[in-house]
């Protein structure tokens, strides 16, 4: 937020927001009411409230009014750029980068920004030599921030991927392993194992001796489809990683993400064992629902010392939770005397108490929790939101909206609590009662990218009112632009809207950041209904893989008629 805003007096602030917001739409330049040229302040503010308000379009107009009223501000004129770039308006964004470039010409922001631009445009070869000039410059960051403008918000993946084969084949990305890595997993994420090969080529070439290298390789060889490579490269791994626990870490979660839990847990149990080697290896273990190797480790971490510490304690009962011992977890949970483990772990009684069918004595631990005057007001918010969820769980209607209830009236306008309870209403089918609740949250706080995305996800999904889940979703975009479930709401009421080509880049961008049941089927209803059905196909089997009960899932199979034809 520009320093401007923030100098502003609150009260002048509202007065001036006030006036703003009861203005007319700006709907183009020439129809934006007028303001001196000289009143960078009143532009600014209109367009941080534009921009709050998420409307993105006017937004850069006024930055761009304020950064051209203004004398030498850089932070302006990024923030014009910033802002036309959001709005995909390409004339508006070289108003202002001319401006960022006579200010800061040697911002490694701005060239990005410039690159960015360039491929809005079409004018690949322009943006790839601007890259290149960017990559040579000195600055050790300066490839961050070629990333940055290859990805492109996501906007056109198959030009990323020709841009980052280019930048690749000509030598350009430094010799810095951290740069070929982050390279090599956007060539992985783009869905390209030819590009990722030619990267991971380049890395051996570069760095040979560097584990992390084969880790890389091992996932390029796992996309394209070449997984007895991929495990030959991770058991050469095996004993380089040797003592170090972050490698031994990461060779673990390579070793699951192939698909060998097993073979994950066997890592992480050699050398020297901390508390949170102990704790990967028990969740990998309980992914695996391997409870015979889950006492093991329960064994191991209690012989490892003879006065176990609270975090060993609060471990101990996990372990003896998910392996159903639960008076032992009841033991283990009540024996953590010390904050911050503590408040879990009575959190933590309060479930095994209720598996344990001790409702009565689940709901007490719960109370006292939410009595205690001694923790912190988050703790006690979570008692509440606890009981409603085992309450939800027990099939008891009533008593989990009273927790609410009674939650609500200790924290008023909580927005945790606001927005449990809506999701509960949405459960019911009480899409007003939900939006309500959704409403109050934003009230507080307008940029709560959670309730923005669930408020315009189910008017989306659930009404007719596609207009109004468009706006909320451009303020969640704004106050989150990265976030992929946002982005997939995004394109998913894009395409209620019948703007199936422009849907695509976000839900594509999307299932890109976040490989999730509910994304592919969107993703893939977009694109059977476009035509595209072997590729809609593919990303409707991966949602099938991840999740074949996922309702969203199970509704685009319907609505598509595509059930039949997935699997064949």
């Amino acid at each position: 937020m520009p320093v401007l805003y923030q100098s502003v007096p609150r009260l002048v602030r509202l007065c001036l927001a006030a006036a703003l917001l009861s203005a007319p739409p700006v709907t183009g330049f020439a129809r934006a009411p007028a303001l001196p040229a000289e009143d960078v302040m009143t532009s600014t503010l209109a367009g941080e409230f534009a921009y709050q308000a998420g409307q993105t379009a006017e937004a850069a107009h006024w930055y761009l009014k304020a950064a051209q009223a203004s004398e030498g501000d850089i932070g302006l004129a990024a923030r014009a750029t910033y802002m036309a770039l959001r709005a995909n308006d390409t004339e508006g964004a070289g108003m202002a980068l001319a401006l960022w470039h006579r200010r800061a010409p040697d911002s490694l922001a701005m060239r990005s920004s410039a690159a960015m631009l360039d491929l809005r445009k079409g004018q690949d070869r322009r943006a790839r030599r601007e890259l290149e000039r960017l990559l040579r410059m000195p600055d050790p960051q300066a490839w961050r921030f070629t990333l940055m403008a290859v990805v492109n918000d996501g906007r056109n993946l198959p030009q990323s991927a020709e841009l980052l084969g280019k930048l690749v084949d000509s030598g350009a990305i430094p010799d810095r392993i951290e740069a070929w890595q982050e390279f090599g997993r956007l060539a992985l994420n783009l869905d390209r194992p030819d590009l990722a090969k030619r990267i991971v080529d380049q890395m051996i070439r570069r760095f040979p001796q560097d584990p992390q290298v084969g880790l890389l390789q091992a996932a390029q060889l796992q996309q394209a489809g070449k997984p007895a490579q991929a495990r030959e490269i991770l058991d050469g791994l095996v004993p380089k990683v040797g003592a170090d626990v972050r490698l031994r870490g990461l060779l673990a979660l390579a070793y699951e993400a192939s698909g060998d839990g097993a073979a994950a847990a066997a890592v992480l149990a050699r050398g020297e064992q901390d508390i949170g080697s102990y704790g990967l290896r028990a969740s990998i273990l309980a992914r695996l629902d391997d409870k015979s190797a889950l006492v093991q480790v329960h064994d191991q971490l209690r012989a490892d010392t003879a006065q176990p510490d609270q975090e060993r304690r609060l471990l101990l009962g996990k372990i003896a939770e998910f392996l159903a011992n639960r008076d032992e977890a009841l033991d283990w949970y009540r024996s953590v005397v010390e904050e911050p483990q503590r408040t879990e772990a009575r959190l933590r009684t309060a479930s095994v108490l209720y598996d344990l069918g001790r409702r009565d004595e689940a709901w007490d631990e719960t109370r006292k929790l939410q009595e205690d005057g001694l923790v912190d007001d988050e703790a006690r918010r979570d008692a509440y939101l606890l009981e409603a969820e085992l309450r939800q769980k027990a099939g008891d209607d009533a008593g989990e909206l009273d927790a609410y209830a009674r939650g609500l009236a200790a924290y008023p306008d909580d927005s945790r609590l606001l927005y449990s309870r809506a999701l509960a209403w949405e459960r019911r089918d009480d899409v007003a009662r939900a939006e309500a609740d959704l409403r109050t949250v934003l009230v507080a706080n307008p940029n709560d990218a959670a309730a923005l995305n669930a408020l315009g996800y189910t008017l989306a999904d659930r009404t007719t009112r596609y207009r109004e889940a468009l706006e909320l979703l451009d303020r969640a975009r704004n106050a989150a632009p990265d976030n992929p479930a946002i982005l997939d709401s995004y394109g998913w009421v894009l395409y209620r809207l019948g703007r199936g080509d422009e849907a695509l880049p976000y839900l594509r961008r999307a299932w890109m950041l976040m490989k999730d049941p509910e994304v592919a089927a969107h993703l893939g209803e977009v694109l059977w209904m476009q035509g595209h059905k072997d590729e809609a196909r593919k990303y409707l089997e991966d949602a099938m893989k991840l999740d074949p009960d996922n309702r969203s899932l199970k509704r685009v199979l319907d609505r598509t008629g595509a059930r039949q034809e997935i699997g064949k």
